[in-house]
């Protein structure tokens, strides 16, 4: 058994945690913020029964680390989440459907079903989406989404490629990596059966993971405590003095990992620390008695309309009347000051109400993602002996997605169990790795 400490609680903290504990290894964690969930949590409303989410986060059938996590902390993804077929239904329109079933049989029935488009755009990104896949959904590594699709038709760019490429990568379209974004095609519509369904929470985001990790780990968990200095020694300091651990999961966000690692992983640290982000805005409107046609819809996007998705709180098992209008890669936005009046807007043109819908919370995470764009460098999981990354934005093949994050988790948690393995090995003593 070894001493690890974990220097963050986001996701890919929690799967860190997890993990290590499962194998027999002493941890604590550190988490700077009172509660768990980094990026991913609930915020606190006046009423308590309906807390807002810090953003409309969806997880997708493919996500089966993160839903494994769910299970192993006692929480039935069944009964959180509601599952439902992959749809980008726009108002008025149904959009791209996806039948259940195998894969490849679905795409293709979904595609040429869809009646929105003409068949020549059908059979366009089916065209294509055979290319894709006769390459195995690979590109070159400096290929940006907008140069990867510009054959296809424009109906299908403007509502099928576009929403999901700033959905799953949080970056547009003509900065976006398409390499990454083929990855994501290919888990999701070609992973298996129900790779694509939507998973949907039904309950505030803290009890998907954060509140269930946070009764599990019980007193391993030190909240509300900074990390301020770690050193080769893994002495980890946040003000009192410090603790010695044996091994260090760091997951920080990227700009607090690179703080703590300049001095001693300073190449490590710069990459780090030249990750862009991508901001996301979202806007709550609330409007008593009203729901839409369904719990998500899309919407287009446009220089006087903000929000690529809405989705209906009420249909969720959420707070009835209460809309989370969603912008990604919402640069222009935060530059602007803000978009909730756009948003309210575009709500009143684009949809039908019971009643006047007004702005009830205004949500901007401006670091929610690292900007996800072609050839882009991303620091490697191990900085150190000893000394591991977590975290959505380390090297991998995903966008910054919760299922990225506790990937992370799990690779750093794996890195430590087989640097324990091979000094159990080289000392001749025995161990407690999986």
């Amino acid at each position: 058994m070894k001493r690890v400490a974990v220097i963050g609680g986001g996701w890919a903290g929690i799967a860190a945690a997890v993990t290590l504990a499962d194998a027999g290894h002493d941890i604590t964690v550190f988490e700077m913020a009172p509660q768990l969930g980094g990026r991913a949590r609930s915020v606190a409303a006046q009423d308590p029964a309906w807390d807002y989410d810090n953003g409309q986060h969806i997880l997708i059938g493919a996500y089966r680390d993160s839903l494994a996590l769910m299970r192993r902390l006692g929480v039935d993804p069944g009964q959180v989440l509601a599952r439902l077929p992959l749809a980008l239904p726009y108002p008025g329109e149904p959009g791209l459907r996806l039948p259940r079933g195998a894969p490849l049989i679905a795409f293709t029935r979904g595609v040429l079903t869809h009646s929105g488009w003409p068949l020549s755009a059908r059979l366009g990104l089916l065209v294509a989406a055979t290319g894709w896949l006769a390459r195995s959904f690979r590109c070159e590594v400096g290929l940006s989404v907008a140069e990867l699709c510009v054959g296809l038709p424009a109906v299908v760019k403007r509502d099928l490629v576009e929403p999901l490429c700033v959905a799953a990568l949080n970056t547009p379209a003509p900065q976006a990596s398409a390499r990454v974004f083929l990855r994501v095609l290919k888990d999701a519509l070609f992973g298996g059966a129900g790779s694509a369904d939507l998973l949907l929470p039904r309950r505030p985001l803290s009890e998907l993971l954060a509140a269930p990790a946070t009764r599990w780990l019980g007193d391993r968990l030190r909240l509300g405590r900074r990390v301020r200095q770690i050193d080769l020694g893994w002495h980890v300091d946040c003000g009192a003095g410090g603790e010695a651990f044996d091994a260090v999961v760091l997951a920080y966000t990227s700009v607090e990992a690179a703080r703590l690692t300049a001095d001693f992983a300073p190449a490590w640290s710069a990459v780090a620390q030249g990750l862009g982000f991508e901001p996301i805005i979202t806007v709550y409107l609330h409007s008593a008695g009203s729901s839409l046609p369904a719990p998500m819809l899309a919407l287009r996007e446009g220089p006087d309309a903000p929000a690529q998705f809405v989705f209906d709180h009420g249909q969720l098992g959420g707070a009835p009347g209460r809309f989370a209008f969603v912008v990604s890669g919402a640069a222009p936005w935060v530059a602007r000051g803000g978009c909730a009046e756009a948003v309210l807007a575009q709500a009143l043109r684009e949809l039908t109400w019971a009643t006047p819908p007004v702005i009830d919370k205004l949500l901007t995470e401006k670091r929610a993602t690292f900007a996800c764009t072609p050839g882009l460098a991303r620091p490697p999981t191990r900085i150190a002996p000893g000394l591991w990354a977590a975290g959505d934005y380390v090297e991998g093949p995903y966008p910054a997605t919760l299922e990225g994050a506790v990937r992370s988790g799990l690779a750093a948690a794996q890195g430590v169990c087989a640097g324990t393995a091979a000094k159990g090995a080289a000392s001749g003593s025995p161990t407690n790795t999986p």
